[in-house]
């Protein structure tokens, strides 16, 4: 394997937000703190990375943040780097959260949420990636307004169209969650400490062909213990 197509390593999980749909339970612990098949959320996707050839991640925190450092510490346990990353005294969004972990990112690295298990062939995107000229990567899921609204068009394995509010009917694909990102692509948001949404970048890097997009499924599942997990998952997340 040459260099340039070498897998992407790090991931940057955003995991900051209140979890207010989750209440009362996360009036005193984060999201990712909330117990899912009898382990903390956070456990269960810190393993997957690890499982799909990832070894550093840095968290990205705000909401009772500090109660996840405590339990992850350095990440040894899941064979992982971890470091950290907080909004500090406002919450900044998705966009703002990855500015101010900027200093702790790899040139390239994933983009997760703090509430998404998702289960694919991590390589073989990163791969891709690196194969193209991009400042970044959307995987998309052939939604067709299944589970949520479709948001993406993509064609032909091209990524032609993605925003988050201005849905229309031809959009038949859907953000999958997980993204990879070139850390110059954060020059386009707004400087560290200030609010913004990754949506706005996204939509960005779409419309001038700086991101191209990838077409995942989840891997079937052979591991009981992850089968009870996801049963689990899926009814913590209705």
């Amino acid at each position: 394997m040459t260099e340039k197509l070498a897998t992407v390593e790090m991931a940057a999980i955003l995991a900051g937000g209140l979890a207010t749909r989750l209440r009362p339970i996360t009036e005193k612990i984060p999201k990712s703190l909330v117990e899912v098949g009898g382990k903390p959320f956070i456990d269960w996707q810190l393993a997957l990375l690890h499982r799909q050839g990832l070894r550093r991640v840095v968290l990205c925190l705000g909401y009772l943040g500090e109660q996840i450092e405590q339990y992850v510490g350095n990440g040894a346990g899941w064979g992982l780097e971890v470091s950290y990353s907080y909004d500090g005294a406002q919450l900044v969004g998705t966009g703002g959260a990855l500015v101010q972990a900027r200093p702790y990112l790899d040139e390239d690295f994933w983009v997760l949420y703090g509430d998404s298990y998702l289960d694919f062939d991590y390589a073989a995107v990163s791969r891709y990636y690196r194969s193209q000229t991009a400042l970044g990567l959307m995987t998309v899921f052939h939604n067709l307004n299944q589970w949520d609204t479709s948001n993406v068009i993509f064609e032909d394995e091209r990524l032609l169209k993605y925003h988050k509010f201005n849905r229309t009917p031809a959009m038949q694909y859907i953000d999958y969650g997980a993204a990879i990102l070139n850390r110059t692509a954060l020059d386009r948001l707004p400087a560290a400490g200030q609010p913004s949404d990754l949506a706005t970048l996204y939509n960005g890097l779409v419309a001038d062909g700086l991101m191209v997009g990838y077409e995942v499924c989840q891997h079937p599942k052979t591991d009981e213990a992850v089968n009870q997990f996801m049963t689990d998952f899926k009814q913590w997340m209705s």
